[in-house]
């Protein structure tokens, strides 16, 4: 199996890292989305938080307990904010988007509370899981990377498969929107051929960061 748990670390509190984790896992547990992996049902959210702590593995290993935690709980519980219950368009989409950011950003700190976390602690989570200041602050770019990889090896080809009436136009511009939100270090990790690129994709990515 891929998926992982975020690993221990020295200095590391295990036992309130562990009941966060737990936390966010039971909680994500409770999506009635189902996506089947390996022939095993998971709770949609509860298999891309998963996904997403076994990138941060793959990426970059040396990561802090706090980025584990909000790479972890990046997704939280977001079938319960849906685009549907906002307006059509784009300031609709930002919107949805800005409260979505805020809603995971709340209710990964509240979990953290629970788990007899400092405030300055879940303050500095509460930002990378918010994205807050992208490019500046390294936490929040860190959270933006991870889940760009996820994106790009686990969910782009489904993505393509509901959209077969977008042209080849229109999906170079996706990938590079995908492409921009990403680091020098997510570039160079995907350059060097360390996440799998979806196989009927891959020629057109390739065409598009190139």
């Amino acid at each position: 199996m891929y998926f992982s748990y975020p690993r221990m670390e020295h200095g590391m509190n295990q036992q309130r890292f562990e009941q966060v984790i737990h936390l966010i896992d039971t909680v994500n547990s409770d999506d009635p989305n189902i996506e089947i992996v390996d022939n095993k049902e998971w709770p949609k959210e509860r298999l891309y938080s998963e996904r997403m702590s076994a990138m941060l593995d793959r990426y970059q290993l040396s990561a802090n307990e706090l980025l584990k935690i909000a790479v972890h709980g990046q997704h939280i519980q977001r079938w319960k904010s849906l685009r549907s219950d906002y307006p059509l368009g784009k300031e609709g989409y930002h919107q949805w988007r800005t409260n979505l950011y805020t809603f995971h950003a709340n209710s990964v700190a509240d979990l953290m509370v629970k788990a007899g976390y400092e405030q300055n602690d879940i303050d500095k989570v509460k930002n990378a899981v918010g994205k807050k200041a992208i490019k500046r602050n390294i936490d929040s770019q860190l959270v933006e990377d991870v889940a760009s990889l996820v994106f790009i090896e686990y969910y782009m080809l489904a993505f393509a498969h509901k959209h077969p009436e977008y042209s080849e136009e229109k999906w170079i511009g996706i990938i590079l929107k995908t492409w921009n939100k990403m680091s020098d270090d997510a570039h160079q990790f995907v350059l060097a051929g360390k996440i799998v690129l979806p196989v009927s994709l891959e020629s057109l990515i390739i065409k598009a960061i190139s």
